[in-house]
């Protein structure tokens, strides 16, 4: 088989369009990245709030244990 420069172009031509789809699907999965990160973000504050809520509630019902004399420790 010969190889000629049209061979060769041709070939080189089929590569650089297989190279820019990869690329424009990169493109989109750093998309659904950044998308994901940013839930990721939301739940962890959203799970930071209600520690800090459970906290206050476990502070407020010792307060009352401690006041009503019915506490555990």
């Amino acid at each position: 088989m010969t190889v000629t420069n049209e061979l060769l172009y041709e070939t080189l031509r089929a590569i650089q369009g297989t190279l820019a789809e990869h690329g424009e699907k990169l493109d989109e999965l750093g998309g659904d990245l950044r998308a994901m990160k940013s839930h990721m973000v939301g739940f962890m504050q959203n799970e930071v709030a209600q520690d800090g809520a459970i906290a206050s509630i476990r502070a407020r019902l010792d307060r009352i244990e401690r006041r009503l004399d019915i506490s555990d420790h």
